[in-house]
């Protein structure tokens, strides 16, 4: 695997011992853990260690982009298109959270598939007799991240334009209504006034309070709106009571109607739930 031995080059970088004395050390590891069946205690011990192995590996690999690289010459030579974008290359550069909520992606599909393929199939070889040798457990493993780095980062990538459209819309009423043109777990009547005079009224409100007012029908509770919104759940409910009062005077003129995550009971339920 093409993977695999520039994986075995980057830990030659990184670990102080020996490759040569890393196969050797796997070999008995491996006859260990057939003995178990590849599977209980002993092999969930292996797992672990192996992933404190490789972690700080796959970190700085995408780090310093060298995991993209790979991966995406892996998948151009095998015809298949890949391609990250630089200002994606540069966050996952600059931002530890974003590696790791990448990598925990990764990692996991691929502990079952080094389980399955590199031992159960006898996928790993301390004996390839490539151009460059074989490589140990380790490398292996981080062979198959490589492979699995382009699904997780799709996946990743596409969560992000998702968010980021969320996040838009939370400041463009007409965005975030585009976004969720049908809202099917409102009833009816809730759902014609985003189109009229309670839109109206809600375009009036300042940016913080349209956006209390939407998180609220997404069916977010008021700690993950203040949250989401860098304020307090205190913060957040003044303002859904504020709008509310400009809601109630609205109704008493029977010029809307009060949805009903909008209603006073609603806010006396999420205390006694925070009690």
């Amino acid at each position: 695997m093409t993977n695999e031995i520039s994986a075995a080059e980057v830990l030659d970088d990184i670990l102080l011992e020996p490759r040569t004395a890393r196969i050797a050390r796997d070999v008995a590891v491996v006859e260990e853990l057939a003995a178990h069946g590849f599977e209980g205690p002993v092999y969930k011990t292996f797992e672990d260690r192996l992933c404190r192995e490789a972690w700080p590996a796959l970190r700085g690999m995408l780090r310093t982009g060298l995991l993209i690289q790979l991966s995406v010459k892996w998948f151009t030579d095998h015809q298949i298109v890949f391609f990250v974008p630089p200002d994606h290359k540069d966050l996952l550069r600059t931002s530890g959270l974003e590696r790791d909520e990448l990598l925990v992606d990764i990692v996991l599909p691929a502990l079952r598939k080094f389980r399955l393929k590199a031992l159960i199939g006898g996928g790993w070889n301390p004996e390839y007799r490539g151009p460059k040798g074989p490589g140990c457990l380790t490398s292996y493993f981080i062979g198959l991240c490589i492979l699995e780095f382009r699904r997780a980062y799709l996946k990743w990538a596409k969560q992000r334009a998702r968010l980021a459209e969320q996040e838009a819309a939370l400041l463009d009423p007409e965005a975030f209504f585009r976004l969720r043109p049908a809202l099917p777990h409102l009833a009816e009547p809730e759902v014609v006034l985003f189109t009229g005079p309670f839109m109206e009224l809600l375009d009036t409100q300042p940016a913080e309070t349209q956006a209390v007012v939407r998180l609220t029908f997404e069916g977010y509770a008021d700690s993950e709106i203040a949250e989401k919104l860098r304020s307090t759940v205190g913060a957040v409910r003044n303002r859904r009571s504020r709008f509310r009062t400009f809601l109630y005077e609205a109704a008493r003129e029977r010029r809307i109607w009060i949805p009903a995550p909008l209603h006073v009971d609603r806010d006396r339920t999420n205390q006694r739930s925070a009690a």
